[in-house]
């Protein structure tokens, strides 16, 4: 077994992790850090979890230089802000070993605390694009120095619309600069990426994103939609701190009010909360204060909770790779842990195709809570691997205090008047949902593949592209987001644009437009050219 000083990292770094009790280097690790060392481009494929982030931060932190005011000389680009900042976290012990700073800038937070730090000098820079072209744009930050550049979770990045901004800011960035990507998959979009900002690359894959990566015990449950909440309380209290994912915002919100009404503790985090209120939603549930979690899919990547004992899908994924990346919020670093689908009759089609996708043989059927512990199906079965730990999970006799304390599942299921309480969704499922992913066979319209751009109008002062790229996200591919910001102050003018393919972009106007963004109705329509007016005859 290898270990980092094997790999021919420096002492200073070496005993730094050995304080921290990581001491024998993941498989991502062994592959890829001499490769960084010796400053070749490195292309890796491993998926969150694996610890990629040392992968490629302690051969940054072996290689950069110190940094004058205002110009960096390492750049790690990050898809959202929770990861951007975990990133920082985990480099910023390491980093102080070798007299190095780091810091973190992304939106949702003010300008003026990053500026300063930038002023005083930031030799690594962890970035999230919409924020960092807002700072270059107001000369805040200068990427001339930048010769190490990482772009993490580049498969994100596209899946987000972010893959524009990150050409234009590579470009800002030394053209003898070393590039190191890494991405659960290395074709399509970010083959090309590889192609035009990397120099031959090495290649390296560690741990693919499939479901033999992913070794938790798998259940799908055929319920009925007013039957959701119960069900899902009931499987927090059986299993113990679970992350619950949701289609909407609003989903999330309402489901972890209705959650808490029923004696779970539970938050919810998702881009419509600023900064602060998704930091604190992330400590509760952490400190375990709060046992459920309920988050879009803005939390299922770059963010690592120890001790995540179930996710849950409330709402179905919207594919395989999805499914796949919100269940790997579970089953971390060697342990095990628990996921559940709860399908809804009407879906249970779309699921069927999303297990054929996975190659996942799992019966839809009858909730059964006795079999979370171990029944499921279990996609990491047959694979011996040493050090094996189970997810800690909540006690029988916090389960059965827990149990006596909140109102059964009959009573949940009834309102203040005793009677039969559902829950009826916002709009029957399926619902101007014509995703661009459409069925199979079925004849795609003229014009399906045509890009199409929307104007987006009272978006409120705060809205980043990011919030923009998150929201418009759910219905179907961002190729790009554009918020119109004062040159001089760098606020939002409070209207944007994004563009999408024609299909998505249709179901997104009309699912968005008069819906409600803190606090302010959104208006989406369509961007046209101006066309000049008829003169009035005299």
């Amino acid at each position: 077994m290898k270990t980092f000083a094997d790999l021919g990292l420096p002492d200073a770094l070496v005993q730094t992790l050995a304080k921290r009790d990581i001491t024998e280097p993941f498989p991502v690790q062994v592959a890829t850090i001499p490769d960084a060392l010796a400053g070749r481009d490195v292309s890796g494929k491993a998926p969150t979890g694996s610890g990629k982030t040392l992968a490629f931060g302690l051969p940054l932190l072996t290689r950069v230089d110190q940094a004058v005011a205002f110009r960096p000389r390492a750049l790690v680009l990050a898809p959202t802000r929770e990861l951007a900042e975990q990133i920082k976290k985990e480099l910023a012990p390491l980093a102080k070993a070798t007299r190095r700073f780091v810091l973190a800038v992304y939106g949702g937070v003010g300008y003026g605390p990053q500026k300063n730090a930038l002023r005083k000098g930031v030799d690594v820079l962890v970035a999230t694009p919409g924020r960092l072209e807002d700072l270059m744009q107001q000369k805040s930050v200068d990427l001339r120095d930048v010769d190490i550049v990482v772009v993490d979770e580049a498969d994100r990045m596209a899946d987000m619309g972010f893959l524009p901004a990150v050409r234009r800011i590579l470009d800002r960035t030394s053209s003898d600069r070393q590039t190191l990507l890494f991405s659960a998959t290395l074709d399509g979009d970010i083959a090309v990426l590889s192609r035009d900002y990397q120099h031959d690359p090495v290649r390296h894959e560690a741990g693919t994103v499939d479901p033999e990566t992913i070794d938790a015990r798998h259940h799908f449950w055929l319920v009925q939609r007013h039957d959701r909440v119960a069900h899902t309380a009931e499987i927090v209290e059986t299993t113990g701190n679970s992350i619950v994912f949701t289609r909407t915002r609003h989903g999330a919100d309402r489901l972890a009010r209705q959650l808490s009404k029923l004696g779970v503790g539970a938050v919810a985090m998702h881009g419509g909360r600023n900064q602060n209120q998704r930091n604190r939603a992330l400590k509760e549930f952490s400190s375990g204060r709060a046992q459920a979690l309920i988050a879009t899919d803005v939390a299922a990547r770059g963010i690592h909770i120890d001790a995540v004992a179930a996710v849950v899908h409330f709402d179905p994924p919207a594919d395989h790779k999805d499914y796949l990346h919100r269940s790997g919020r579970t089953a971390r670093a060697g342990a095990t842990g628990t996921v559940v689908s709860l399908v809804a009759g009407d879906q249970r089609r779309g699921v069927q195709r999303m297990q054929q996708d996975l190659k996942l043989e799992a019966p839809i059927e009858k909730p059964r809570l006795d079999d979370l512990q171990h029944g499921g199906h279990r996609m990491g079965a047959g694979r011996s691997r040493p050090g094996r730990k189970e997810a800690p999970r909540r006690s029988q006799k916090r389960r059965t205090e827990t149990a006596a304390d909140t109102p059964r599942r009959e009573d949940r299921q009834r309102d203040r008047n005793g009677e039969p309480r559902r829950e009826r969704p916002a709009r029957p499922d399926g619902a101007k949902r014509d995703r661009s992913n459409g069925s199979a066979g079925r004849a795609k319209p003229a014009g399906s593949n045509t890009r199409q751009s929307l104007y987006v109008s009272n978006l409120p002062w705060e809205a980043t592209a990011e919030d923009v790229h998150e929201l418009f996200g759910r219905y179907g591919k961002v190729h790009d987001a554009t918020i119109i910001t004062n040159q001089r102050t760098g606020r939002s003018r409070g209207f944007g644009f994004v563009e999408m393919a024609r299909p998505a972009a249709d179901t997104a106007m009309g699912e968005l437009h008069g819906s409600s963004l803190k606090g302010r109705d959104l208006q989406v329509k369509l961007a046209r050219p101006r066309t000049p007016r008829a003169k009035r005859r005299s």
